[in-house]
């Protein structure tokens, strides 16, 4: 090994990987309450004791090169045994604790936390660090490997990933209380088509799923509405905007208070599990695998917490 990576530092690792994940040397110094000078002399330092540079401007954007790529993925392994054996000694002490980093698509935000919720009070030293994307942003993430698990839906065949499906995730086509279509007993997707759809962003778990599903059932949309969030969708639908095909986890809220209905389409729901995700060969910390435990374990458990957000109407 040269003795020269024998002089780095971790906390050279921590203002680089903050650059990296920034493309900011300004946004990593205001992040980790440094000067840019000194977050500048850091990577000047890391790039002379490995003889290459780190970063470079095109035009006033900032890129990795392959080098930066090298010592990104060598630094998170790093920080990862660090904090494995932190979570090993937590164990040997006799209590888990430690975080667990995960990344979920949008559609499951609802349930997750409901669900850690349910993990931590068996084990009320760990915390959670969550990050909401789309299945685009999932996929990257899991070949940057940034994350101890993810959970999504329509799971990728050819990145060597092991997954566990745990949850059924229900797609159903929602209107305004108000529209025509809600007062028909029975309906097909072919008569939702004269009617404006509202699709998440290129890039989202659930957009895929319902447009190879539409090609299958050889539906078409004529009319179409890009809206970036099914927050944003869910209101669209409200204020008259137009359909939209959402998880019944995203609208059970309005489902339940009367102000959306799921629209009677014989075809729907329309079924994706969620599953919990790694790479095969991906070494988990003591929590993840905690975590991946209490799923494999407590399915009557999440079926019950999954219950709350079908949409129904509550007694009492």
């Amino acid at each position: 090994m040269r003795k020269s990576l024998m002089r780095m530092t971790l906390r050279q690792l921590r203002i680089f990987n903050e650059v990296c994940d920034l493309r900011s040397y300004s946004r990593a110094a205001e992040e980790m309450s440094l000067t840019q000078p000194a977050v500048s002399l850091q990577i000047r330092q890391l790039e002379e004791l490995l003889g290459q540079p780190l970063f470079e401007y095109v035009g006033k954007k900032l890129y990795l090169t392959e080098t930066a790529e090298a010592l990104r993925h060598a630094s998170r392994d790093i920080f990862g045994r660090l904090e494995s054996l932190d979570m090993q000694l937590s164990d040997l002490q006799g209590s888990l604790q430690g975080q667990l980093k995960l990344a979920i698509e949008s559609s499951c935000k609802y349930f997750i936390p409901h669900l850690f919720a349910a993990f931590k009070r068996q084990y009320p030293e760990v915390s959670l660090a969550l990050a909401v994307v789309n299945r685009a942003q999932v996929i990257r993430r899991l070949s940057d490997n940034r994350d101890d698990l993810v959970v999504m839906s329509m799971v990728p065949q050819d990145m060597g990933l092991e997954f566990m499906p745990f949850l059924n995730n229900p797609i159903v086509a929602v209107a305004p209380a108000e529209h025509p279509l809600c007062a028909q007993p029975a309906l097909t997707l072919k008569d939702l088509e004269p009617w404006p759809l509202l699709i998440r962003e290129n890039g989202s778990g659930t957009r895929r799923a319902c447009e190879e599903y539409f090609k299958e059932k050889r539906v078409h949309f004529g009319q179409t509405l890009e809206v970036s969030s099914s927050e944003a969708q869910r209101e669209c639908v409200v204020a008259g905007l137009g359909l939209a095909m959402l998880t019944r986890h995203a609208v059970s809220a309005e489902l339940a208070a009367g102000t959306l209905k799921e629209l009677p389409v014989a075809e729907l729901p329309l079924y994706r599990s969620w599953c919990v995700v790694q790479g095969r060969d991906k070494r988990l910390s003591p929590v993840a695998h905690a975590f991946l435990g209490f799923i494999r374990t407590e399915r009557a458990q999440i079926s019950r917490l999954a219950e709350r957000f079908d949409g129904r109407p509550r007694s009492g």
